[in-house]
């Protein structure tokens, strides 16, 4: 009996990976012209670090968490996303005393949660993210979400719909919490069973519910926006006037609450509107969490970030018919006809890749003809020729694939001369 791959991950293979690498880089690029550093952190942590974190009430807590026991008795679990990680890190690790402030910080790895598996959506998966800790300045949340913005576009995506809203400071928070239990509970008994449990401890979760998202209650549910004190709504004017001087197009939408507790003020999504992309439209979440560090053990610090699936970006290139697949040439194949040939191709193809080149040849004694088809299929832009004749004469034929010029050039100096051919 074979052993097959666990439900809801994938294999990602040669031709594929390639796109992973290109996302990969491109991000890493726009985040050294922002100035965030990469951060690491376990793929596991302690179990409380999500509940305390992302929230007991939400549905990654309360449902999809993978967790266990090791054999010293300790509840871990593995990381079901990035940000609860990273300020875990940052408060222990004292990065807020770090001289240049805010602390700026990517991430890229694998997330793991117990849902079920759907195009784009996996139980493990891959998050690009960005923290920035440290700055009340409604400036930086514009700049966070202006990356996730960049990102998708300089790989191609256009059809693109940026969604903001405001949850407040806490004052404006709890006024609206007390709205939501009052236009709530009347009914709740119509409901299902994780909003009668979210009445008490978070009504806010109630809006992101999708069983009832049509019950009429919804429809006309107290918007946050109404109960925001002026400080929160001067803030939150303040980050739309960054995103208009950005020229970054957005739309307020009041019933945008996130899936994660910990958010307060700037909250945002990204979605996708290519046709064919399916239901579940976002891309990229993201918001301000202020409290959050403190929650962790370290000292009262503001905090913003975002996180991305890169298989929903993936999804999102092909329903734009974007394709980012890199092709992978090679400098030189080296044809060898013989044994003694074949032993010398070993010594020239090791003195090319030390020289920097992208070089390859037969390790399957194929004829010749086959390994020319073999170039040609790793798109070869030179192919050396190596027989008896070339080694007793001390010169190998060079052919250019793309119009099939013919040069020799000496074994012996053999690396002076391809690189005075590829200048």
């Amino acid at each position: 009996m074979s052993i097959q791959i666990p439900r809801g991950t994938q294999d990602i293979l040669p031709g594929e990976v390639e796109k992973w690498q290109l996302i990969e880089e491109t991000a890493k690029e726009i985040c050294r012209k922002y100035q965030y550093k990469e951060i690491r952190t376990p793929i596991f942590e302690h179990t409380e670090l999500f509940q305390r974190g992302v929230g007991d009430t939400t549905d990654i807590v309360q449902k999809e968490m993978y967790s266990f026991d090791d054999r010293g008795g300790r509840n871990l679990t593995l990381r079901p996303e990035g940000t609860a990680s990273v300020v875990r890190s940052f408060a222990e690790n004292k990065m807020y005393g770090y001289a240049n402030q805010p602390v700026k910080l990517y991430y890229f790895g694998p997330m793991f949660r117990y849902e079920r598996p759907q195009a784009g959506r996996f139980r493990q998966f891959v998050q690009f993210g960005i923290e920035a800790l440290g700055s009340n300045d409604p400036a930086i949340d514009a700049e966070v979400i202006s990356i996730a913005m960049q990102l998708y576009q300089e790989l191609g995506l256009k059809k693109l719909r940026l969604v903001v809203n405001s949850l407040g400071d806490t004052e404006s928070r709890v006024a609206h919490r007390e709205a939501l239990i009052n236009h709530f509970s009347p009914r709740i008994d119509e409901f299902c069973g994780d909003c009668k449990n979210r009445l008490e401890k978070n009504p806010l979760r109630i809006l992101d519910c999708k069983k009832d998202s049509d019950h009429e209650l919804m429809k006309n549910a107290p918007s946050v926006l109404n109960y925001l004190n002026e400080e929160s709504k001067q803030y939150f004017d303040k980050v739309m006037q960054h995103l208009d001087g950005m020229e970054i197009e957005y739309v307020v939408d009041p019933t945008l609450v996130r899936g994660l507790d910990y958010y307060n003020h700037t909250a945002f999504e990204i979605m996708s509107e290519a046709e064919g992309f399916g239901a579940i439209t976002t891309l990229c979440g993201g918001g301000r969490y202020n409290g959050l560090v403190e929650n962790m053990g370290g000292p009262n610090t503001p905090g913003i970030g975002f996180a991305l699936s890169i298989e929903r970006l993936l999804s999102a290139l092909t329903a734009e018919s974007i394709d980012i697949a890199q092709t992978q040439e090679i400098d030189c194949y080296i044809i060898a006809l013989g044994d003694e040939a074949s032993d010398y191709s070993v010594t020239l193809l090791q003195a090319l890749r030390k020289e920097g080149y992208s070089a390859e040849k037969d390790y399957m004694g194929r004829k010749m003809k086959a390994q020319f088809k073999a170039a040609e299929r790793f798109g070869a832009k030179y192919i050396v020729i190596i027989g008896e004749d070339e080694l007793k004469t001390g010169a190998a034929v060079v052919k250019k694939l793309e119009d099939g010029e013919q040069k020799e050039l000496s074994l012996h100096n053999f690396i002076e001369e391809f690189d005075t051919l590829n200048r």
